[in-house]
């Protein structure tokens, strides 16, 4: 069976995660930075990792642990692109799966939005996250554990 680890510093859908892969008896390991500390996690079912409070020190250490066959749940489009071609499944909080055919198109927006940000130009940034996106997510997340155990 598939481990879940999921990019938990930004992540909205904790709750369904958990759930989910409490049905399916999957482990979760959710990576968060000190500054992202829990006090009270004793409600949450999974395994909490801190990690140090650099940018990218989440993403270090599931890149570190996650193998061929696990899940990853994170909104980084730079962290699903060294994950996918090592066999893990990538999937959003919004329920989007990253695939290795698209990768690439989203690092390259990724870096000409990144690129006009730096002359000034700001867009609207993300879409406020919805009901919709919350279902899309549970819905995506059992498809895939669903393919895992055969059903």
């Amino acid at each position: 069976m598939p481990t879940i680890f999921v990019d938990a510093d930004s992540c909205p859908v904790k709750e369904e995660i958990v759930e989910i892969a409490s049905s399916h008896s999957i482990q979760v390991f959710f990576i968060a930075s000190y500054d992202h500390h829990i006090n009270d996690n004793s409600t949450t079912y999974g395994c909490w990792k801190y990690v140090d409070t650099g940018k990218e020190a989440a993403d270090l250490y599931i890149m570190n642990q996650a193998g061929s066959g696990d899940i990853v749940i994170t909104q980084d489009i730079g962290l699903a692109s060294t994950l996918l071609p090592r066999g893990v499944t990538v999937i959003s909080p919004r329920g989007s799966l990253f695939e290795e055919k698209d990768i690439q198109t989203a690092l390259d927006l990724r870096f000409l939005h990144a690129k006009a940000r730096k002359k000034g130009m700001y867009g609207k940034g993300p879409k406020p996250f919805q009901t919709k996106d919350r279902i899309r997510f549970q819905t995506e997340l059992t498809k895939i554990l669903s393919k895992f155990a055969g059903i």
